[in-house]
């Protein structure tokens, strides 16, 4: 069941204004401007079971649909969007669109544990999972003969490599390979995979989408009603459901995302700046900057550059580790996309992908005052390289 569209929003609304308006309950007289937590397991049934008539929570709830509604505007999603409990949660149920003994294409930078639970499907049901330089259009076409999905992600997690997206897309369906991009690190407001041909969208919405850093959720839209079929059956044959009240939080967070994703992606372009010029960094990786790898394809494809910085500094990974230790503004964690500004060491994980530097500082910029950040950043630098 999806919830009606407030029928005097206009058709055509910018994205900053969809994230504001979509998913609100009509204007009634007396009635509330937000829609409401439900917190009910069931609901009361008897009889004759119709179309669409609520049951279970696991089957859906009305907390659910606001926030469905919401993400599907902002990425045009026509089949609507299906919310998860975990971003995993939604990549597990797009890999599992893939046959027993099939073929996955996949960055080979990606989120580590997409990568690890493709490793596991390699295992456990013959997947041929074929990892390759996601940037290096050629040798991504090279790899798509007789498979069944193409995995990408644009920006890579955490190199930040950026796809020919429209050029990736073309080739795939020319082979009749489905399509899925992991956009979280973009977000509907920087760029819109389905506008180049993309089957399937996915989203963590733990990161940018609540943005507070306080649940955990996925979310995924597909480009035709039979795949969206797939998506919301995986999600009740499998229980990967999510709770109402942290459905609700993601909603209220998705109202600021357009202003908390433009302040972000200010402070991360500037600090790529002043990082590129810092004496104690060795490489800055950021699609904004003009000598970065990813810098012609993110003003071509992308309405920003996100905020999301990849920093190597002098010293290796002894002298990155003492300066996520030196920082006091930052926060020293995993995850990203919340109001607070966090960065690690990626390969302080044995998962993460052995071709990622193992001093490469992964930054999330959020939304302090930029001279508070660059303040802590340069001191702790100095402090730790010198």
């Amino acid at each position: 069941m999806t919830t009606p569209a407030h029928p005097d929003v206009p058709p055509a609304l910018d994205p900053a204004t969809l994230a504001v308006v979509a998913g609100r309950p009509a204007p009634v007289q007396g009635a509330p401007v937000n829609p409401p937590v439900v917190l009910s397991s069931t609901y009361v049934s008897q009889g004759t079971v119709e179309p669409g008539e609520r049951l279970y929570t696991r089957m859906g709830t009305e907390t659910w649909e606001p926030f469905e509604e919401a993400v599907a505007a902002l990425e045009g999603g026509e089949h609507g969007a299906t919310v998860f409990g975990s971003g995993m949660a939604a990549v597990a149920a797009v890999l599992a669109i893939v046959p027993l003994g099939g073929a996955v294409v996949v960055p080979r930078h990606a989120y580590q544990a997409t990568l690890g639970l493709l490793d596991q499907l390699a295992v456990d049901r013959g997947i041929d999972v074929r990892r390759v330089d996601v940037a290096d259009t050629d040798a991504v076409v090279a790899a798509l003969h007789g498979v069944d999905l193409l995995w990408v992600e644009t920006p890579t997690n955490p190199m930040l490599e950026v796809a020919d997206l429209p050029a990736l897309v073309e080739a795939a369906h020319a082979r009749h390979v489905l399509v899925a991009v992991d956009s979280t690190f973009a977000t509907p407001l920087v760029q819109r995979p389905f506008e180049h041909g993309a089957d399937i969208v996915v989203h963590s919405a733990t990161k940018y989408l609540a943005g507070h850093s306080d649940v955990v959720l996925g979310v995924a839209l597909a480009g035709s009603e039979h795949l969206a079929d797939h998506l919301r059956s995986y999600r009740t044959s499998h229980g990967a459901i999510a709770g109402p009240f942290e459905v609700w939080l993601a909603l209220r967070g998705l109202r600021t995302l357009a202003l908390r994703v433009e302040r972000a992606q200010a402070n991360a372009l500037e600090l790529a700046r002043r990082l590129a010029e810092h004496p104690a960094v060795a490489e800055v990786r950021h699609p904004g900057l003009p000598t970065d790898p990813g810098h012609e394809r993110a003003t071509r494809l992308m309405a920003g550059y996100g905020a999301i910085l990849g920093v190597r500094p002098h010293g290796g990974p002894e002298a990155a580790d003492a300066v996520v230790a030196a920082l006091r503004v930052w926060t020293p964690a995993t995850s990203l996309g919340g109001v607070e500004s966090t960065l690690e060491r990626r390969r302080r994980f044995g998962t993460e992908s052995v071709t990622v530097p193992e001093d490469l500082l992964r930054l999330s910029v959020g939304i302090e005052h930029v001279e508070d950040l660059w303040a802590d950043l340069d001191r702790a630098l100095r402090v730790a390289v010198g």
